[in-house]
């Protein structure tokens, strides 16, 4: 069978038995394997070396903030991860983000939007939910802006490239920067390509958390929309 080879972790059996009816309902979804805690699970990703692991957070041995972090820098196993937790909490979100998820999704989200999720995770694109998005810029409001950074971007950057960095900032996808920008789908696909890397991130949520570490972009400031094409 060919299409996207997902590894499931979490430490309830009932979850993963769920998460494995849904997804394999799907004709381009396949779970290979699945583990009860971080390090069966990394180990499960060395060895079926998946497109995407679902990963709890909360687990004996080994957490999902950990797995997800060894699972990111070995460059051997190239796995997405999107997180799956309960917990709608900051430490959590920007823990699970700063570890290399690709992805955050709430349990509780629709079963559409877990399927949806792993796809676009699998493509090589980057997910999180609304109130995810939310509680992270939130959680960066709160720290000291630094001052350094966002000059030394800036200098580094394309004025097209700044302007997409400051829309890929605030969550927008590939056709919402493309609209905003009023260009093409293709042309905006190709700024961000190259944006992520001259960043040297390896995806759109690596290149937010730089964008708001940096102080490029505040909390609560808006892009002056839509940008000219010329």
């Amino acid at each position: 069978m060919t299409g996207i080879r997902v590894v499931l972790v979490d430490d309830q059996a009932l979850v993963r038995d769920g998460f494995t009816m849904i997804l394999e309902a799907q004709d381009d979804i396949q779970v290979v394997a699945d583990a009860d805690n971080g390090r069966a699970g990394l180990e499960l990703c060395r060895q079926h070396r998946p497109d995407v692991v679902l990963m709890d957070i909360r687990m004996p041995e080994m957490d999902g903030i950990e797995a997800t972090r060894l699972i990111t820098i070995d460059e051997a196993i190239d796995t997405k991860v999107l997180v799956l937790t309960t917990f709608d909490l900051d430490e959590y979100v920007y823990a699970a983000l700063r570890s290399g998820a690709s992805g955050f999704l709430l349990k509780d989200a629709p079963k559409h939007d877990l399927v949806e999720a792993v796809r676009v995770v699998a493509a090589g694109d980057a997910l999180i939910s609304p109130s995810v998005t939310r509680r992270l810029i939130k959680e960066f409001a709160q720290r000291p802006q630094p001052v350094s950074g966002a000059a030394r971007l800036s200098s580094d950057l394309t004025k097209r490239e700044q302007q997409t960095f400051e829309l890929l900032a605030q969550g927008l996808s590939n056709k919402e920067i493309a609209d905003a920008m009023q260009i093409g789908a293709a042309t905006a696909k190709t700024y961000v390509s190259r944006l992520l890397m001259k960043l040297g991130v390896r995806d759109r949520v690596q290149a937010v958390i730089v964008a708001y570490e940096t102080g490029f972009v505040r909390p609560g400031s808006q892009p002056d929309t839509p940008y000219s094409s010329s």
